[in-house]
C-alpha cells in the first residue's frame, strides 16, 4: 500500500516562558501530509475507481470541517488518493452521500453554489502564483488561477483554463431523484504538470518534490419541494450557510490561505515498495515565524493604519528566536504600506516574507 505519513511538528517555541504564538494557535496546528507514488501505468479517468493504481495507493485521513476541532466532524465522509507519473497528478476522491444531486452545466460557473469537490495546488510553496478546480456531480469545471491571495488585494483570473484537465464523476445512486438513496459519488482527475507550471519548461516533480496541496468540499443543506432538491432557507428567504469540509484543517473558514494547506511528497518509489518517513523541512518550522509577524502585522496595520518597525511591539521581545533547538536570527524591517520580515538558521539560509505573504529565499541578513 502507498503511505500516508504524519510528521511531527515540534510545538512552537517560547521565549522566555511565553508562547509567541497566543491567540493563534488555530493558524499553527500542523498541517497534513501525504506520499504520493509514481506509477508506470495511469489509470483510466472515468471516475471508476477500480484501476490498480488506486487499489495500491492509501487513502487520505477523513476531512474535517475547515475550522478543525472547533466545528463538529461533518455528516458524510471524504478521502482523497494520488499517484502521479511524467505527465500528471492523478486525484481519486470518494464523497459519501446519500442525496446526490447537481445542476450546474456551464465551464466556469460558480460550482460551489452546488455541492461540490475542490482542489487547491501551490507547487512553489511560496503562496503565491496558485491553481484551484471545482467540479460538481455533473462533472462540471470551474477552474482559475490566482496571482496572490485575495487578502491581499488580489482576484481570481477566471478566464484560465487547466489546458489538458482530464475528469470523470460516476454517481453510486441516481443523480437529482429524491425518490432514492445514493451511496455516494466518485472524482477522478489527471492534473497536467505543464498546466500548473509558470514558465517556459515543465516542471515535473522528482523524488522528494514537495508541493503545498488541499481539498475542499462544500455541502448544503437542502430538503425536497415538488420532488427537487432546494437549498434550506433561514427566516430571511436566504440560504442556510454552506459546509466546508476539508482534507487539512485551515483554522478559518477561508481556503485561500496556502500556507495552512497540507503538504504533498512526491516519491517516485512504487506503491507498496518502500515507507517514506517524511519529516517536516527545517525550512517549514522557520517560516513559522514569518507568518507569525506576518499575521501579527497585519492586525497592526488594522489597527494603526500603518506598519510596525519593532519586533517587540508585534509581541517578540527579541530578534532571536529557538527553532527545534537551534538558535534562529529574526529581523524586520518596514515602511508605512510595506514591510520585509526575514529568518535566519544556523546554516545561513534566509527566508522572507513581505506584505503580501510572498515567501522566498534572500541574501544572508546583515
Amino acid at each position: 500500500m502507498g503511505a500516508v505519513v504524519k510528521a511531527a511538528v515540534a510545538s512552537p517555541d517560547k521565549d522566555k516562558g511565553k508562547n509567541l504564538f497566543a491567540g493563534l494557535e488555530h493558524l499553527f496546528t500542523e498541517p497534513r501530509h501525504y506520499v504520493t507514488h509514481f506509477t508506470s501505468r495511469a489509470p483510466s479517468i472515468d471516475g471508476r475507481l477500480e484501476d490498480d493504481v488506486w487499489q495500491q495507493a492509501a487513502w487520505t485521513e477523513l476531512f474535517t470541517d475547515i475550522e478543525g476541532d472547533k466545528k463538529p466532524a461533518p455528516t458524510f465522509a471524504t478521502r482523497v488518493k494520488m499517484a502521479w507519473d511524467n505527465d500528471y497528478l492523478y486525484i481519486a476522491a470518494e464523497l459519501k452521500e446519500p442525496h446526490v444531486w447537481a445542476n450546474l452545466t456551464e465551464h466556469d460557473e460558480v460550482v460551489y453554489y452546488d455541492n461540490d469537490f475542490e482542489v487547491f495546488i501551490d507547487p512553489d510553496n511560496d503562496t503565491h502564483q496558485y491553481f484551484e478546480v471545482e467540479v460538481n456531480a455533473l462533472n462540471t469545471i470551474f477552474d482559475l488561477f490566482l496571482a496572490k491571495p485575495y487578502r491581499n488585494n488580489s482576484g481570481a483570473l477566471i478566464a484560465w483554463n487547466m489546458h489538458g484537465l482530464k475528469s470523470a464523476v460516476q454517481v453510486q445512486g441516481t443523480l437529482n431523484n429524491p425518490a432514492d438513496t445514493d451511496k455516494s459519488w466518485a472524482v477522478e482527475m489527471a492534473i497536467p504538470f505543464r498546466s500548473v507550471t509558470v514558465g517556459n519548461h515543465t516542471r515535473v516533480p522528482d523524488e522528494g518534490t514537495l508541493w503545498r496541496i488541499n481539498f475542499s468540499r462544500v455541502q448544503w443543506d437542502v430538503e425536497v419541494t415538488d420532488g427537487k432538491y432546494k437549498k434550506r432557507k433561514d427566516e430571511n428567504g436566504k440560504p442556510l450557510p454552506e459546509h466546508n469540509w476539508v482534507w487539512s484543517p485551515q483554522g478559518v473558514v477561508n481556503m485561500h490561505l496556502p500556507e495552512r494547506w497540507g503538504y504533498l511528497y512526491f516519491s517516485r518509489e512504487p506503491a507498496g515498495q518502500q515507507s517514506i518517513n517524511f519529516a517536516m523541512p527545517y525550512a517549514e518550522k522557520q517560516k513559522q515565524y514569518l507568518w507569525l509577524v506576518y499575521y501579527r502585522q497585519q492586525a497592526y496595520f488594522g489597527k494603526h493604519g500603518r506598519y510596525s518597525k519593532s519586533l517587540k511591539e508585534l509581541g517578540l521581545q527579541h530578534g532571536e528566536v529557538e527553532v527545534a533547538g537551534q538558535k534562529n536570527q529574526l529581523k524586520l524591517e518596514a515602511g508605512t504600506l510595506q514591510f520585509m520580515a526575514a529568518i535566519q538558521g544556523p546554516e545561513g539560509e534566509v527566508w522572507g516574507i513581505n506584505e503580501n505573504g510572498f515567501v522566498h529565499k534572500i541574501k544572508g541578513l546583515q
